[in-house]
């Protein structure tokens, strides 16, 4: 018997097939939270910061993405303001969707 057949009989069986990805999808469902409003003042603010934020910016993000509360601190890599909207890590954030933002470094 070859090193790699001996090596199969030992790797890993998985009886129920899918079982550990359903259960992370029924856990991140369950761990999905309720978008809340933001106050007037707090808006306010985040107008005050979208008006002067650029392309380039390291940001720190609280929002709501992806059913979840999130606090994100990442490079601007595009931004819209027409559409409403900025990405940053690899996500497409909408203003609406921002409960606070800073701006960390130009």
């Amino acid at each position: 018997m070859t090193r790699q057949e001996r090596a199969k009989q030992f790797c890993p069986f998985d009886a129920m097939k899918g079982l550990q990805e359903a259960l992370r999808d029924r856990e991140e469902r369950f761990l999905r939270v309720d978008k809340h409003d933001v106050s007037d003042e707090a808006a306010e603010r985040n107008s005050a910061v979208l008006a002067v934020l650029r392309k380039g910016m390291r940001v720190r993000i609280d929002g709501y993405i992806d059913f979840h509360e999130v606090t994100l601190i990442a490079a601007v890599t595009e931004f819209e303001p027409a559409f409403r909207y900025l990405s940053a890590d690899g996500r497409r954030i909408p203003f609406d969707d921002i409960y606070s933002i800073r701006i960390i470094e130009k």
